[in-house]
């Protein structure tokens, strides 16, 4: 799957008639899998419906019929609102997949996605023996986009492998508009398989759980369950080339000019007022901006080192998923007491 342009936990939604069923689901499930349960249809529908769908995404279309032929249109990309999504403490909010019983009193499981399939949540039908014909045909239809037997001896692994893949699946979806137009820029990157198999491999060792797309300089930003911000900056030959020519221009030490040229570092100039690229203010201190490079070789050759984001990137430290975490169990431990 190629890597979507941002991602980050989201809530599992689930709906069945039984609340002690649901009870006893939501304590089994991983506890890194936030979820909101409902055992009332009517109000699973109105919390839907009134719940954010995150569309608010950084791509503007502007008409301009007195430059431009009547066909065609400017895009204009903001790629800096994409990170900035770590800013907003709604995120984590977002309903992306919705576990839903079949057998229910008020409507039947697949009423209930016909009712929400305007909506962009995966569905996940969650059935009895009997009614798996009911839910083959649901899946055949796009009704549902999986179904899991409830008397299946492993139900719940793979209730929670289903709900990892749907919600992987619907920020790749979510994302595919912007992700084909930034890969005719400098995000090739993002439809090769090879560092798509670099970044799943540093997320699950390094313990990020979102990650977004950075403009200045390219690459992509991961953040861990605490807020961390890491950059992963990734370079092709012909960045690299290009640092060492921004480097050469503002009459950089010849070291570092020999370090660039030789691919031994690849240097994140992380000040406030600059683009992760060489300035003069920087002088003979360059060493403590560079990491030596990892290369990654797919379609192209990569060059991708790990940083840690200076907070001035940030107009606000990013809300932490564990955070959210424990506001949310603290929020229902005082339900439950009240």
């Amino acid at each position: 799957m190629p890597i979507p342009v941002y991602s980050h936990p989201t809530l599992t939604v689930l709906i069945d008639d039984s609340d002690s069923f649901l009870r006893s689901l939501s304590f089994q499930l991983d506890s890194m899998l936030a979820n909101k349960t409902f055992h009332d249809t009517s109000a699973a529908l109105h919390w839907l419906r009134q719940s954010g769908q995150d569309d608010d995404v950084p791509l503007h279309v502007n008409f301009d019929m007195q430059n431009l032929p009547a066909d065609q249109c400017n895009v204009a990309l903001d790629l800096e609102r994409i990170y900035r999504i770590a800013e907003q403490r709604q995120r984590f909010a977002t309903p992306s997949v919705l576990v839903v019983d079949y057998s229910m009193p008020q409507m039947s499981g697949l009423e209930f996605c016909e009712a929400v399939a305007h909506l962009p949540c995966k569905k996940i039908l969650f059935t009895g023996a009997a009614d798996e014909k009911v839910a083959v045909s649901a899946f055949n239809r796009g009704l549902i986009d999986r179904y899991i037997k409830k008397s299946d001896d492993h139900a719940l692994d793979m209730l929670e492998i289903e709900i990892a893949t749907m919600q992987r699946t619907y920020f790749d979806e979510r994302s595919e508009t912007l992700r084909e137009l930034v890969l005719l820029h400098n995000y090739h990157f993002l439809g090769d398989p090879a560092l798509a198999s670099v970044v799943a491999s540093l997320m699950a060792s390094m313990g990020f759980v979102e990650h977004y797309i950075f403009p200045n300089p390219t690459g992509i930003l991961f953040l861990d369950k605490h807020g961390k911000a890491s950059l992963m900056m990734i370079e092709t030959e012909q960045g690299m080339y290009a640092q060492y020519e921004v480097a050469r221009d503002c009459d950089a030490p010849q070291s570092l000019l020999d370090a660039l040229l030789e691919r031994r570092v690849l240097p994140f100039f992380s000040d406030p007022s600059g683009d992760g690229m060489y300035s003069r203010r920087v002088g003979d201190n360059w060493h403590r901006y560079c990491a030596t490079p990892k290369i990654c070789q797919g379609r192209e050759t990569y060059y991708w080192a790990l940083f840690e984001l200076p907070p001035h990137y940030f107009t606000r430290r990013p809300y932490g998923y564990g955070q959210f975490l424990r506001d949310r169990e603290a929020t229902q431990d005082i339900a439950a007491y009240a």
